[in-house]
């Protein structure tokens, strides 16, 4: 009975895994801002995000709830908290980053199979990154953003924003997504699942992939993708609400940053103390039941 409980997931637990990949993702989001940028021209070379987090948490808890935490995470102590938040314009990468990484952990059945996890990786990170490129090529494209690699060639962008692509895929995509998720997966799988009160994620059941990827998924992941069009369009068209671009936090200066951090940092802290008690009750609970 214990073993059978386990494998349900608790709406405690759903919460905890959000927002342990809130805070984790949001911190290590706010870190990027740290790394140098290098520009050659219209190309930018960046880190955008460490993808192995994320992908971690969504390949071993509920790919939902971790998907959704790290992007809320993202917003609060990436956006908000840095006075950058554009309003209806961050709902496309809302979207686009939330049905990227859940879909990636809903292609790993089982964590232990290393090309499982290596494909999830670059299909999660490739569909976040092909969906943001095709809602850029076409705010040029469509003339709702002026700014054009070649004066009166739109075409151009699409050289420009394969480029992107192709580094994005490389540095987010395999130098922090592919490479430390293989790593760490191995590391964490059946260790980390317990602060929870869990058990590993193949000791539940595992829907196919031709039941998870419905006609219903095609058509809410088509909506979804064309909310997020829409949703960058009308920002780019100065159709926005909701805008946080506080002027008085550049009295701060850089040193601002770390006032966020601090409070990611809790926010890691509190919850992993609270999964580490939640953990250890749950054990004694099945010690008894046995």
């Amino acid at each position: 009975m214990a073993e059978l409980g386990r494998q349900q997931i608790t709406q405690s637990q759903k919460m905890m895994i959000f927002i342990l990949a809130m805070s984790l993702f949001g911190l290590a989001n706010l870190f990027t801002e740290l790394l140098p940028e290098f520009t050659f021209g219209p190309v930018e070379l960046s880190v955008s995000y460490f993808a192995f987090i994320p992908l971690t948490l969504c390949i071993l808890f509920n790919p939902l709830y971790a998907a959704l935490g790290a992007s809320v995470g993202e917003i609060i102590f990436g956006d908000l908290l840095m006075g950058d938040f554009s309003g209806l314009g961050e709902l496309e990468g809302f979207i686009e980053f939330t049905l990227a990484m859940y879909i990636a952990g809903l292609l790993v059945k089982d964590p232990r199979n290393r090309r499982q996890v290596g494909l999830a990786v670059i299909i999660g990170v490739g569909i976040d990154q092909m969906l943001s490129t095709i809602v850029d090529i076409g705010k040029v494209w469509f003339g709702i953003e002026g700014i054009e690699a070649v004066p009166g060639l739109p075409e151009s962008i699409v050289a420009i924003e394969a480029f992107s692509f192709v580094n994005e895929m490389v540095i987010s995509g395999i130098l922090f997504g592919l490479l430390p998720t293989l790593y760490f997966i191995p590391r964490l799988y059946g260790k980390i699942e317990p602060l929870l009160g869990m058990k590993p994620r193949d000791a539940r059941p595992q829907a196919s992939m031709t039941e998870w990827i419905s006609l219903r998924f095609v058509i809410v992941s088509i909506f979804l993708g064309f909310i997020a069009i829409v949703a960058e369009f009308m920002a780019e068209m100065d159709i926005n609400f909701a805008v946080w671009e506080p002027e008085f936090l550049e009295q701060f200066g850089s040193q601002y940053i770390w006032l966020p951090i601090s409070a990611a940092a809790i926010v890691l802290i509190i919850i992993v103390t609270i999964a580490v008690k939640m953990g250890k009750s749950q054990k004694k609970v099945d010690s008894k039941i046995a």
